[in-house]
């Protein structure tokens, strides 16, 4: 819909955002014996003279998990919070079934969250540089402008073609609210072209 044939006061479409990945960091104050990981499930990859951690991967939800001997873990991979929550969840009952660990209460905590956005149109990139601020662009190198937004405090690639990455956020509403907050700056700074 054009913006001539929209009705007076009636509110843009919402930017089409989707969850990549959610980072949680996990601290289960216990040390954790990564051979006997090892020897008790196939779905995990452990080098010590490559990398500390062990790697422990769930189909669902798809995620990987370093497991470190300190007791502390990092999942990546869910599309939400609730499934890097779950997938912690799984790992420290699987583990606690085995007798690897003792303590079932992990702390996690989200520490960044990657989402992808769809604005209704495409983005005058161009303007956008000197429209909004803490911005970098630099089209010979990099075909995105770089925003660094300050509430919510998150980093946001902008395309031409009205794609958006957004990046450092540490729960959900804080990507839906960069990316509608952004979409309503560009609308009112003529810089989304529908």
């Amino acid at each position: 819909m054009s913006e001539e044939a929209k009705k007076p006061g009636e509110k843009p479409e919402k930017p089409v955002v989707e969850i990549q990945n959610v980072v949680a960091s996990v601290i289960l104050e216990q040390r954790i014996d990564l051979n006997q990981i090892v020897r008790n499930f196939d779905n995990v990859e452990y080098k010590p003279d490559q990398f500390p951690g062990l790697v422990f991967r769930l189909d669902k939800p798809k995620t990987a998990t370093l497991i470190f001997s300190s007791g502390k873990m990092v999942s990546t991979g869910a599309k939400s919070e609730t499934q890097a929550t779950q997938a912690v969840h799984r790992i420290v009952r699987e583990l606690k079934a085995k007798g690897i660990i003792e303590k079932t209460r992990p702390q996690i905590t989200v520490q960044n969250i990657v989402a992808s956005a769809t604005l209704p149109g495409k983005i005058d990139l161009e303007h956008a540089v000197t429209a909004l601020e803490r911005t970098m662009y630099e089209p010979e190198q990099f075909p995105g402008l770089i925003y660094r937004m300050h509430d919510p405090d998150v980093v946001i690639l902008l395309f031409a073609s009205g794609k958006l990455v957004c990046t450092g956020a540490v729960n959900e509403q804080m990507v839906y609210d960069a990316a509608e907050k952004l979409m309503n700056e560009l609308i009112q700074k003529g810089l989304l072209i529908r």
